[in-house]
């Protein structure tokens, strides 16, 4: 089966040549009254004629708050990538009921579109590049490529476009060099398609970290709950309720028991001398013996003092 009878794509388109003009091409110019070539293509455009691509991967646009006041304080850096409503249309027949009258839809800017239009923004940039259209395949790739390194697309959302890649192009190996990235690295993507729904739910919430999310979705299903289950426990432990330190009211203090009173130091015996007889000899060398030669020198003065 060829990529374009996967996408719903007409045979005929898929044989049309980049050359000139197709037949589906010249019936739509013919019905909206749009130029098939010879018109050069506007570098700013009214926000009125923008539209959203239907196929954009990211099913919510998040944190638009802040990008929309980045927008209002430092205006748009960088023009959006579209492709005119003719080529859209053409790669994609059954994709037009969210489009609106706008003439262009955005491929690559869908957040900063969104943003712009929070901060009501009038006009804005853009590059048309109708190549970005050249087939249903290659709008959903430019789409998933621009996206694929940004930090705010959900892990879930970027998991199912890289399953639509891979239904595309047969398999994963081919997904992979289309996006310079390794089988590897989009099977580990993919995995988290494999994960139940309640545990699909938990990853969107963020209970479950998307790490172990892709190792848990490489398990079979019955043992799914269980790992998820050690893994949302080893991030976040169940905590341990403290003893309060205890504390003492005035009316407790009253009735509690003093503290016990700091023992003080007993102070060394002070050493005594013993003279076991009279004899003024006898007694002056115990004395020598036993006192310093001050000590000798202030008992002698003190003895003359009594005489």
């Amino acid at each position: 089966m060829s990529k374009a009878d996967k996408l719903g794509v007409s045979a005929s388109f898929a044989r049309a040549q980049p050359v000139g003009v197709s037949s589906r091409r010249a019936a739509i110019a013919e019905a909206t009254g749009a130029p098939t070539s010879g018109v050069l293509p506007p570098s700013e455009v009214p926000i009125e004629a923008l539209a959203h691509n239907p196929l954009n991967l990211r099913e919510d646009l998040t944190d638009l708050d802040e990008l929309a006041q980045s927008l209002i304080v430092r205006g748009q850096l960088q023009p959006l990538a579209v492709a005119t409503r003719m080529a859209f249309m053409e790669a994609h027949p059954g994709q037009t009921d969210g489009l609106g009258r706008a003439p262009y839809v955005v491929i690559d800017g869908n957040r900063r579109l969104a943003a712009a239009q929070l901060a009501g923004l009038k006009t804005m940039h853009i590059h048309v590049n109708d190549a970005l259209a050249a087939s249903a395949a290659d709008i959903l790739e430019s789409a998933l490529i621009a996206n694929v390194h940004r930090v705010d697309v959900a892990p879930l959302d970027q998991a199912r476009a890289i399953q639509e890649l891979v239904d595309v192009h047969g398999s994963q190996a081919q997904v992979a060099k289309r996006l310079g990235k390794t089988p590897a690295w989009v099977s580990q993507r993919l995995a988290l398609l494999n994960l139940t729904p309640t545990l699909q739910e938990k990853v969107e919430t963020g209970e479950l970290k998307v790490e172990p999310a892709r190792r848990i979705g490489r398990l079979p299903q019955e043992e799914q709950e269980s790992a998820a289950s050690e893994s949302i426990n080893a991030v976040n432990p169940p905590r341990q309720r403290t003893r309060p330190a205890p504390t003492v009211n005035a009316v407790n203090a009253v009735n509690a028991a003093p503290p016990a009173p700091t023992p003080v130091p007993t102070p060394a015996p002070t050493p005594r001398i013993t003279i076991a007889t009279d004899s003024p000899e006898t007694i002056a060398d115990a004395l020598t013996a036993h006192l310093t030669p001050d000590d000798l020198k202030a008992v002698t003065e003190l003895l003359v003092t009594r005489i």
